[in-house]
């Protein structure tokens, strides 16, 4: 039997010799060809009888190279030239680089994170993703600092250049995630895990997943030494993350120091969570100092309380497992946009109104009462207290709640208010989630006090954004729907695309019925002089007023669609969910971003 060569090629290897037994599948000859080297084996179990080439031939394909003489062989008496020994070199080289990667390799490090009741980036996302579910991308990088340090001091003090992020699972859908390693000089962002960063945003863009960043760091880092540039203001990392907006949701989590760099992407976030221990600003001790503004402690920048009245974090939590829980929970809605329905406490809702029309009373109850499972997660709680976002379900379908406050300038709308409003909206809209409109309001906040707030522009926001929505819009007015502001709060209209609901309590008026009456009448209240007379007649015309305003009267007039029992108002508005079409599918962004204010 003859073997021939595969190829054309040079021989480098001749294993066996004449007499030699040899059983099928035995290296007999290498061939290289493109400097690629090609075994030629035995064809079958036999004595090798000839061999018609030497080492340094060069030869052609379908060449003889060899001969055997078929038969049985006891044994194959030439040595295995390709057979391994224990665990090969390159992978075990791999194993000791993985090794280096993980928090076991540097106990020191963890220590310090355990000294400031922290985790690590590595155990955070641990408790973020499904189990076993994590794919890391650029785990071998190591901080741009050859010109100064050994490599093997980057590999061991530098893992992943102070940037942990990949692909994963989150209840079963795909995410991706990114966390800033503090243990890793500081967790700033340098050379190497800016091009991780940029490769990461890319694959989400290209692959539609939710984010999730980690932000603790200190922002750009001045230490690397192997750029080619000068400024690093060339990097991508802020532009791509950027244009995320509006495109998939976006997660922040701030614990700890989150200055610079870090703090920019994490206000690019759709939602930012943030610690008890957290401070968060645009710029750290270093660069204020360097600002000629003097020496401050970073604990005297950005702190959870500042950064949770004035809007910036969005939820407040004690610790990085509540954060990664808050976390979840949130993106919960967006991954899992229908569940099975879970009931609400329909009843209860008749006696959330007080009687008394005047009365205030906690409309996170009604919210509470309404939803399904009393289950919800609210937004920005300490800012624009005046109005309530909510993230919450309705019949199993996933909602945006917002709600006037009448604890709060009895339910008036005033600048902050409207700007929260307005984002919460643009949010929901963007990522599909209809929205529930809980209206008790007496309007817009009013005075000149209020004017120097730029009002007018503000309050007009909240019309530009509902004309610019596609998803459903459902209004239930539960008390004072007046004028512009209860209009807003409608999406503009009472008439929009979707129903306007009342609760019997519900009253209505271009502006609050007693001012009304009073600036109305004015001439003929004036023109009694007896204080009593004049009184009466005064609540005389306010009684009328609210007969004609009142939610029945207003129905009669097809102003709004229908009074309905407090007690049904779950049933009506999953029904109208039910009925809404499904959102589809799209090849990219439906918003250009979602404003970050």
């Amino acid at each position: 039997m003859q073997n021939r060569s595969p190829l054309i090629g040079t021989v480098i290897s001749v294993n066996v010799a004449v007499g030699d037994a040899v059983r099928a599948g035995r290296e007999v000859i290498v061939l290289e060809s493109m400097k690629m080297e090609h075994p030629v084996a035995a064809q079958a179990d036999g004595t090798i009888t000839n061999i018609a080439v030497a080492v340094g031939d060069t030869v052609e394909e379908g060449q003889v190279l060899f001969s055997l003489t078929p038969g049985d062989v006891a044994a194959d008496t030439t040595p295995d030239m390709t057979a391994t020994k224990g665990e090969r070199a390159d992978l075990a080289r791999y194993q000791e680089r993985r090794r280096l990667t993980t928090d076991a390799a540097r106990p020191a490090a963890v220590e310090k994170r355990r000294d400031k009741s922290q985790r690590t980036a590595r155990e955070n996302i641990a408790d973020l993703v499904d189990a076993g579910s994590f794919h890391e991308v650029g785990a071998f990088g190591v901080a741009a600092q050859r010109q100064r340090r050994s490599t093997q001091d980057l590999i061991v003090n530098t893992p992943a250049d102070g940037l942990v992020g990949g692909t994963a699972t989150l209840d079963g859908k795909p995410i991706a995630v990114a966390s800033y390693d503090y243990t890793v000089l500081a967790g700033t962002q340098g050379l190497i895990n800016h091009i991780k960063k940029d490769r990461l945003f890319a694959f989400t863009e290209e692959m539609k997943l939710p984010f999730v960043l980690f932000a603790e760091g200190g922002g750009g880092r001045p230490g690397d030494t192997d750029s080619h540039g000068v400024t690093g203001m060339d990097c991508m990392a802020f532009s791509l993350f950027g244009a995320l907006s509006g495109l998939v949701p976006l997660v922040g989590i701030a614990s700890g120091y989150c200055f610079a760099g870090n703090a920019a992407l994490l206000g690019c976030c759709d939602v930012i969570i943030a610690t008890e221990n957290s401070n968060i600003g645009m710029a750290g001790p270093a660069m204020i100092e360097g600002g000629g503004l003097g020496r401050v402690e970073p604990t005297a920048i950005g702190d959870i309380d500042t950064q949770t009245i004035n809007g910036v974090v969005d939820i407040r939590v004690s610790d990085e497992a509540a954060a990664v829980a808050a976390a979840k929970k949130y993106l919960g809605y967006f991954l899992h946009r229908h569940v099975e329905p879970k009931p609400g406490n329909d009843d209860v809702l008749r006696d959330v109104v007080p009687e008394q029309r005047t009365r205030v009373y906690p409309v996170r109850d009604a919210i509470t009462h309404l939803v399904d499972g009393a289950d919800w997660l609210e937004l920005r709680p300490n800012f624009g207290i005046g109005i309530v976002t909510v993230l919450a379900r309705i019949g199993g379908h996933s909602v945006g709640i917002i709600a006037n406050n009448p604890a709060h300038l009895g339910g008036a709308i005033d600048s902050d208010a409207a700007d929260k409003a307005s984002r919460f909206v643009q949010l929901c809209d963007a990522h599909d989630l209809p929205i529930i409109s809980l209206c008790d309001t007496p309007g817009f906040m009013v005075g000149p006090e209020a004017e120097k707030s730029a009002q007018v522009r503000h309050f007009s926001r909240m019309f530009v954004v509902a004309g610019s929505i596609t998803v459903p819009w459902i209004t239930v007015v539960m008390r004072k729907c007046y004028g512009l502001g209860a209009q807003a709060m409608a999406g503009g209209t009472l008439h929009g695309r979707y129903p306007t609901l009342s609760w019997p309590t519900g009253e209505f008026g271009g502006m609050g019925l007693e001012g009304a009456v009073r600036l109305g009448y004015r001439r003929e209240l004036d023109a009694i002089t007896d204080p009593l007379e004049r009184q009466a007649l005064e609540d005389k015309l306010i009684a009328a007023a609210y007969e004609r305003g009142g939610a029945l009267n207003i129905a009669a007039h097809a102003e709004i669609d229908e009074v309905i029992d407090p007690a049904d108002t779950r049933a009506r508005l999953t029904a109208l969910l039910n009925a809404a079409p499904p959102p589809q599918p799209r090849p990219g962004k439906k918003r250009p971003m979602i404003d970050t204010w």
